[in-house]
């Protein structure tokens, strides 16, 4: 059985923002869009969290769109 291709993620880092996530992870990329792109392809965890933005260490982060 072949693998499947999948959605590239990460992680985020200690005290690390989505601001400096978008960064790391999108560089390039002018940084208020590379939020908007963060927090779209990431609903699972901007939608409910309070405070808003707000990462763990344990969330996977998406740094691309759905595959498909």
């Amino acid at each position: 059985m072949a693998l499947t291709t999948q959605r590239r993620f990460t992680t985020p880092g200690p005290d690390e923002t989505v601001e400096e996530l978008a960064s790391r992870a999108l560089p390039g990329e002018p940084l208020e869009a590379a939020v908007d792109r963060i927090k779209s392809w990431n609903l699972h965890i901007f939608a409910g969290r309070k405070p808003a933005g707000l990462l763990l260490g344990s969330d996977v982060v998406f740094v691309e769109p759905p595959l498909g």
